[in-house]
Formats: structure tokens, C-alpha cells, sequence
């Protein structure tokens, strides 16, 4: 395989985490007689740009399909992060009722309603048709397509050229990231503005974040890694914040490079050098990841074994929690079945190791021993909406970056 941004050969392996369905796959009751699709999942890493990336094996409508079951409405932390988002940015880059506003990856709407509500003219980019519909229902524009070059030349000759542009969480699932990118560059107005926010690899590696790996994260991503990229695109990052979200993840601001006229913040410097002294350009860094990942599956295991006379369940049917349950070939025997707050995925069967998804109500029916938290990064949030199973002696368990019981 070839490097998705500058084509080199790929011949370092970050982490080899078997094979495993695409984690949002979900099944439904009548495809339990039916068998699943299993891809490796494999990281390599570019000794030339330093992209890291899933090894080839799916097509980006084979993951994003209709029905794609992830909503971002229902995280009330997420909810309020994007909120203080868009009332900052609207400040801070002057946008009026004579801007226009667009978000790539747009969703259920969740992020636009605020632009809306301080109104703002916008419209949102969203290639599922669920969440398209749901953020219709929302009164959002939606154009339901794949974003890169095509499309945005499509919509500035319509006249949907943008001020300002934001893409949340999904510049790691794109396959053609070049294309994707270079789509920004041109959807710009001259002086516009595009920011994007994304997990930061160095936290992945740092705190052992190998359960936010799967088939639908096509790039792993570095500020070296993003500047090389944006600069072959021909937009240029003039800032960059460090944010807490998706266990540590980063927030750059971006503009044409021929016609922006933003000082390029001292943030940019500062990150890159710190990338480069912890070694994020350097082979060795990337050498021992998979040995840390291997201790969390076999700890998690080990309790799963050792509390098999009690009853365990998940909270949050999420790609995380897919990506460890199926690394470590944990089936419904281990785990009686996961909550989630999302109507789309309640009553369907989780990828791979086939854990029923049930409601909260069931969870207070059954009163079980553990809750094992999948999206550790809403841990706290979690804790406090389920505080209530600590009545019947309930504990909470994490198992990134380490095994946790509390």
C-alpha cells in the first residue's frame, strides 16, 4: 500500500488489531442468520509525511451508507463543546446575517441549529441519508453528498461559496484526503476561514487510545502530518488549539494560501515543536504502540473471566467499544448486553461480537454488578447520568488507557 497523501511506500506498522467488521455495522434481528463481513485492521505509518492510516480494504460508501447509526445529538458535553464553538467563532471572525456558514460532515444538524438559532445564513454537507433527514427535520439545509473538489466547485457555481467552514471529526474519515482538503480551498471566499477538529495522535499513542482505531478512521492524525497536507492543498494553518474532546484532539484554523490575510499564530510553531521533541518524526516513536494495546485487551479480559459469575453490561454502543469487544473476541456470554441513549441503535446487534443494544430501562431492571463505559472519553458524564446503579452496589469499569473499576 501507498501513503494516501504523498504516495510512498508503507512499510511500518503502528498497530495490527485483527479483524473485525466496519463498528458502525450494526445488525438488526434478521441478520443474526446471516454472516458479517471481517476486515483486517491494520495502521501503517509514512516515513515521509508521517500520516498515519488503515490499511486499504473499504470503500467510503461501504461505511457511510443510509443508515449509518451515529447521531452526535446525544452527548449533552458535545452538545454544549459545539455550542461555545459557534458563538466564539462568530465573534471572533465577525460573521453576520451576510455570511454564509457551511459545515462538511454536518450530521443530524446538531451543530447548525446553533448557527441557525443566532442567524447566521448556512447549509451543511452530509452523505448519509438518516442523519441528513434528521437534521432536515431541524430545518437545516442539507446537500446529501460525499464533500471533496467536484462537489464544491458544484456549489460555488451555485453560489454557495463560504466565509467560514468547519468539518468536526471528520478529516480522519475521508480516503481521499487530498481531495477532501483541496475541496476546502476551494469552497473558500478569498479571505475565508475553514477549521477542523480532529483526535490528535499523539494522545492516541500517549494514553494507548487503540479502541478509537477502526475501519471508518482512514487517517490518524499529527499536526506535522496536517500542515503537509493542507499546504499541497493550497490552504494554510494560521492557529491551532489543544482541546479535551475524544480523549485530547485538535482544533486548527485554516485559510487560502494565495489570498488569506490572517497572522499565522505563534500556537503553530509551539505545536510543531513540541510533536518533533516528543519524536512524532522519527521511526522509534511509533515502534511499541501495539505491545500497549495488547496489556489493555488481556486486563480486560482477565476481568471479564474473573467476574463470570457476575453480570456485566455495556454503556454506549459506540466504535470504541467495537473495536476493543471484537480485539479481544468478546461475545454476549461476557457481556449481557449494552445501553445506548440513541433510538437507531436500540434493539440492534452490535458488529462483530453480536451484544444486544438495549434501553436505560432495562439497565435499571436488571441491576447488574458492572457497568463497563465504552466511550471513555464521556466517563464523567456517564458516571453522573448512571449514578444511580451505586443503590444496588453497582460498579463503573473502564479499560482505556488502563483497566478501571471505581
Amino acid at each position: 500500500m501507498n501513503c494516501r497523501h504523498c504516495n510512498e511506500n508503507l512499510d511500518l506498522t503502528l498497530v495490527n488489531l485483527g479483524v473485525c467488521p466496519p463498528s458502525n455495522a450494526y445488525l438488526k434481528k434478521e441478520d443474526l442468520d446471516k454472516p458479517e463481513t471481517f476486515y483486517p485492521l491494520e495502521v501503517l505509518v509514512c516515513e515521509k509525511c508521517w500520516l498515519v492510516q488503515t490499511k486499504d480494504f473499504n470503500k467510503e460508501d461501504e461505511l457511510f451508507t443510509s443508515d449509518y447509526a451515529y447521531f452526535s445529538s446525544f452527548s449533552t458535553s458535545w452538545l454544549k463543546h459545539c455550542e461555545n464553538f459557534v458563538n466564539t467563532s462568530i465573534e471572533r471572525f465577525d460573521l453576520t446575517e451576510e455570511s454564509k456558514f457551511v459545515e462538511v460532515a454536518a450530521n443530524d444538524g446538531y451543530l447548525l441549529k446553533f448557527v441557525k438559532d443566532r442567524g447566521i445564513p448556512c447549509y451543511g454537507v452530509e452523505p448519509t441519508n438518516s442523519t441528513a433527514n434528521a437534521a432536515r427535520e431541524k430545518g437545516i439545509e442539507i446537500v446529501e453528498e460525499f464533500f471533496g473538489v467536484d462537489l464544491a466547485t458544484k456549489l460555488v457555481n451555485d453560489g454557495g461559496s463560504a466565509d467560514f467552514t468547519c468539518a468536526k471529526n471528520v478529516l480522519a474519515h475521508v480516503p481521499d484526503i487530498n481531495d477532501f482538503v483541496a475541496g476546502f480551498e476551494k469552497l473558500l471566499k478569498p479571505e475565508g476561514v475553514c477549521t477542523f477538529e480532529f483526535p490528535h495522535l499523539y494522545e492516541l499513542i500517549s494514553n494507548n487510545q487503540f479502541d478509537t482505531i477502526y475501519h471508518e478512521h482512514y487517517s490518524y492524525l499529527s499536526l506535522l502530518s496536517v500542515k503537509t497536507i493542507f499546504e499541497k492543498n493550497g490552504l494554510t494553518i494560521f492557529d491551532v488549539a489543544q482541546l479535551p474532546t475524544h480523549g485530547g484532539s485538535l482544533r486548527v484554523f485554516a485559510q487560502k494560501t494565495t489570498t488569506g490575510n490572517k497572522q499565522i499564530e505563534a500556537s503553530v510553531a509551539n505545536l510543531l515543536a513540541q510533536e518533533v521533541e516528543a519524536g512524532m518524526n522519527n521511526v522509534d516513536y511509533y515502534k511499541n504502540f501495539e505491545r500497549s494495546a495488547k496489556k489493555v485487551k488481556d486486563d480486560f479480559l482477565e476481568f471479564l473471566i474473573k467476574h463470570s459469575d457476575k453480570k456485566i453490561v455495556g454503556y454506549g454502543a459506540a466504535a470504541k467499544g467495537n473495536t476493543l469487544l471484537n480485539y479481544g473476541g468478546v461475545k454476549h456470554d461476557s457481556i449481557d448486553f449494552v445501553v445506548d441513549r440513541s433510538p437507531s441503535k436500540i434493539g440492534k446487534y452490535l458488529p462483530g461480537s453480536r451484544i444486544r443494544v438495549a434501553t436505560e430501562e432495562e439497565l435499571k431492571s436488571e441491576k447488574p454488578d458492572y457497568v463497563v463505559i465504552f466511550p471513555w472519553n464521556l466517563k464523567t458524564e456517564i458516571e453522573g447520568q448512571l449514578s444511580y446503579i451505586r443503590e444496588w452496589g453497582g460498579r463503573f469499569v473502564t479499560a482505556v488507557p488502563e483497566l478501571s473499576i471505581f
